[in-house]
């Protein structure tokens, strides 16, 4: 089936056909919602005919679609359309690997360059568990910026033709079962592994020996493994190696060829054991040349003087242009060691040059704990303090700064106190208050205040920045910056202090002096940079820069060109683990980072037996939300945060959004037909999904946790507009109004009249009457540090948690508004979602919470500096 422009597929419109082969057609689109153009990819219908085979491929589709790396084809949409399936993926504009394989050898920087990336791409989706199995040169697109692009993951199940006979890339595939069997044989003659045509089973390694061709190829121009007939390149796969790439191409490194022989080795155990292995092993031969040198013939001896003098020129002007354009050796991890191992939530790293310190546990009940600089088991810095959280340490580690909250239930900012080491009595410094901090090599602190205006968007808020005496006395103005309180750290030598401005639209990194001069900017940051610090020299700047999913730690060069202009910013890592929270050991041989897995299981509390029971077994999900009658589930996959829906019992499941978006806080309707949710990646509203799937409705701009009437006619919301009121919305018509006396506050129906919020200071549940306009406070007037809040599906309970260092879930009873403690979460590890934890509801008014079954670890980057 060939589709003509204008052909509507769900919200995607056909531009024009861009290529077809045996896996159908690809067709360019525009995505009229959010403005894009888009490639649909058709599949044949030998997949869309055969229903196991399109139920193996929906899986793969998902498990594409969920693993969102730079390196892998990010997939946005998977549907059907007069019984064709296809998939919806970003646009790519460039060649695929094997038509520049078609002018010849790349040269090695480059293959390095495109390894590198490669790996890392393949290290992303091993981490998820998924195989590629028919890696290829057909299936690596390079981008006209350079970047590679994996194509086709899990497609490669679902081939079934005969072996192509054309002499040049030959293929046998046949159908299998969604785990390998053996004697099952598929992907690409040629490429394939050893244990791939024995049909043994096969795992990651398996596209280690795919890479490790590759890479051949591209060093030398020739394939690897190439006989005349598909037998004969399996028995050279099964029993010869490739001959040397020194034969063909002189100028390949050794390194480079003891790479691609370890790539290629016929048992799966001698090869690289991770493509992260394989990442590393590249990145340190980037530094090798990839040219050979070419000796002139010499010239005659009465032409020397002249040759002389303009060799010194010529060579002049090549050292000044070197200087200019040759890249400077970077800084390389050489090896990673892990030094915690309790997998506790962690934040905010900051080292004596013996011990590290750390906070850790979730919002409200911060502690901060210490290891030792080689590592072992994490022990608590003892404080007086039930919720307290780290702001730095005096450079001669004889105290940590540490700020307090004063009290969760007012607006006031925390205060500031010294903890001496390795023991003694706090010490609060004077009067400040502030939500940054840091500490000056003798003692002085540098902190914020915020200077609140009046609009809900903070575009008018300003932040003071001040300088104070060691005891927290006598503070004098550094600087007024636009935009709420950024980030502070102040430099090694004490002479400058780096600023983050975070004012709507315009953040930015500042420098400047210690006394108050030379304000200057040092860059414009993106939102997912963050984090930054000197490294113990001063010259670099060290920073992550990624997002919840995926995150690594960059370095700036600050000592670089004529004007001391920071340099072209270097990426340190480049996955699978997701690393921030950087922080340079004070011997600066090392960067402390936290690397962290997410993932957790939904449990219920059966207030019965006292106990948590799985819930959703076999998933990773967080925030689900009932129907009326509890018998549909909706719920967000974590870590990757896309909407799902199912039976209760975990049966019929669907998803329903797709990467890029990601969805926060879903609320089915009442009827279990439709979900309410606002958007994580991009706050720009409220949306309403069907629970059948297709495309989301956006109902309000400029709002979010939105919660159903009882009759889902009408959505309440949190407003981020005008003063920031609780809104409700006619989804029918889209007719909204706000409450009186609601800034800051979101809340739930209990009735199709009425409903219920926590006050702007979270003290204390209030109702609201629609009918006399008036609220009136519900249950305790003291609810302690009140974390989170869910209704129960049959609007009788109200749950929710506290913070402390004795946190609980409590629930109201709204007939009598009997108050209740359901059990003790001090020893429960729970995820932290949108920065704190999330409590849900079960039809049966039981508590569900989803426990943390991943890890954050504290990680000891070792580093080759140049």
């Amino acid at each position: 089936m060939t589709l003509t422009a204008g052909t509507k597929l769900d919200s995607f419109e056909v531009l024009g056909l861009l290529g077809a082969g045996g896996m159908g057609e690809v067709y360019r689109a525009r995505d009229p919602v959010l403005k894009r153009q888009v490639a649909i990819k058709v599949l044949p219908s030998f997949v869309s005919q055969d229903s196991q085979r399109l139920h193996r491929f929906e899986q793969e589709a998902q498990a594409a679609a969920a693993l969102n790396h730079p390196n892998i084809l990010a997939v946005y949409h998977f549907g059907a359309f007069q019984g064709a399936t296809y998939l919806v993926s970003e646009l790519l504009e460039g060649d695929t690997l094997r038509q520049l394989l078609q002018h010849g050898p790349i040269a090695q920087r480059k293959v390095i360059d495109y390894g590198v990336q490669i790996a890392h791409g393949l290290a992303a989706a091993h981490e998820k568990g998924i195989v590629h199995r028919d890696l290829k040169p057909e299936n690596l697109f390079v981008t006209k910026d350079g970047r590679i692009k994996i194509l086709d993951f899990g497609l490669a199940k679902l081939m079934q033709h005969p072996p192509e006979t054309d002499g040049n890339a030959p293929t046998m595939t046949q159908t299998m079962t969604p785990k390998t069997d053996p004697g099952m044989v598929m992907g690409t003659v040629g490429y394939m592994s050893p244990e791939q045509i024995r049909g043994q089973a096969v795992d990651h390694r398996t596209d280690i020996f795919a890479f490790g061709a590759i890479l051949y190829e591209m060093l030398t121009g020739k394939r690897a493994f190439q006989r005349s007939t598909s037998a004969e390149t399996m028995t050279a796969i099964l029993n010869e190696d490739p001959p040397g790439i020194s034969q063909i191409v002189q100028t390949a490194s050794p390194g480079m060829q003891r790479v691609v022989h370890r790539c290629l080795e016929k048992k799966p155990e001698q090869r690289f054991h991770s493509a992260s292995d394989l990442a590393f092993a590249l990145e340190a031969l980037s530094e090798s040349g990839s040219g050979p040198v070419v000796m002139a013939s010499q010239p005659s001896r009465s032409r020397w003087p002249w040759v002389a003098a303009a060799g010194v020129a010529i060579a002049l002007a090549a050292l000044l242009i070197a200087w200019w354009r040759i890249p400077a050796a970077v800084p390389i991890v050489e090896s990673v060691t892990q030094l915690t191992d309790d997998g506790e939530q962690k934040g905010y790293i900051v080292s004596d040059g013996s011990r590290i310190y750390f906070n850790e546990g979730p919002t409200e009940s911060f502690r901060i704990a210490q290891v030792s600089v080689t590592g072992g088991a994490a022990a608590t810095v003892q404080t007086p303090f039930p919720n307290s959280y780290l702001a730095g340490v005096k450079p001669d580690g004889s105290a940590l700064l540490v700020a307090v909250p004063s009290n969760y239930q007012t607006d006031r900012a925390p205060l500031l106190w010294l903890i001496p080491l390795p023991a003694g009595e706090p010490r609060r410094l004077g009067n400040l208050e502030t939500r940054s901090a840091d500490i000056f090599p003798d003692g002085q602190i540098v902190f914020a205040q915020s200077n609140q205006g009046t609009n809900v968007k903070e575009t008018d808020i300003k932040t003071d920045w001040f300088i104070a005496d060691s005891n927290g006395g006598n503070p004098r103005k550094l600087v007024s910056l636009s935009g709420p309180v950024g980030q502070v750290s102040v430099a090694p030598d004490g002479q400058t202090v780096l600023l983050l401005e975070e004012a709507v639209g315009n953040r930015r990194l500042l420098e400047i002096g210690a006394d108050g001069t030379g304000l200057r900017e040092l860059r414009k940051l993106g939102p997912d940079e963050c984090c930054f610090t000197w490294t113990r020299d001063e010259r670099y700047l060290l920073y992550e820069f990624g997002n919840a999913n995926q995150s690594d730690i960059w370095l700036l060069p600050m000592k670089t060109g004529l004007f001391g202009h920071p340099g072209k910013p270097i990426r340190l890592t480049n996955g699978p683990v997701p690393y921030s929270s950087p922080y340079p050991s004070p011997d600066g041989r090392r960067i402390l980072a936290l690397g962290t897995k997410k993932r957790g299981e939904l449990v219920r509390y059966d207030m019965k037996l006292h106990q948590f029971e799985p819930f959703l077994s076999g998933i990773s999900a967080t925030d689900p939300t009932f129907s009326g009658d509890g018998k549909w589930v909706a719920y967000l996959s974590y870590a990757d945060h896309n909407l799902w829906r199912s039976r209760s019992d975990g049966s019929e499941r669907m998803q329903l959004t797709y990467p890029p978006t990601q969805v926060g806080f879903p609320y089915i309707s009442p009827d279990g037909t439709k979900v309410a949710f606002h958007r994580t990646d991009k706050p720009d509203g409220i949306y309403v999904i069907s629970m059948e799937g297709g495309q989301p409705q956006r109902i309000v701009k400029d709002g979010a946790f939105a919660t159903w009437s009882p009759d889902g006619n009408y959505l309440t919301y949190r407003g981020f507009s005008e003063n920031g009121e609780m809104g409700v919305v006619d989804v029918r018509s889209g007719k909204k109004f706000a409450l009186p006396s609601s800034e800051g506050m979101g809340g739930f129906w209990i009735t199709e009249g009425v409903l219920v919020a926590a006050n702007q200071t979270r003290t204390k549940f209030r109702t609201f009457s629609l009918k006399t306009r008036e609220w009136t406070d519900l249950g305790p007037n003291n609810l302690g540090s009140l974390v989170n809040v869910m209704i129960s599906p049959d609007s009788k309970y109200l749950g929710f948690t506290t913070g402390g260092a004795d946190p609980k879930v409590e629930r109201i009873r709204f007939s009598d508004q009997r108050s209740e403690t359901i059990a003790s979460l001090k020893d429960f590890h729970r995820v932290l979602n949108y920065g704190d934890t999330q409590v849900n509801v079960a039809p049966d008014g039981s508590p569900i919470f989803t426990r943390d079954t991943g890890y954050q670890e504290i990680y000891a980057l070792n580093i080759r500096w140049p």
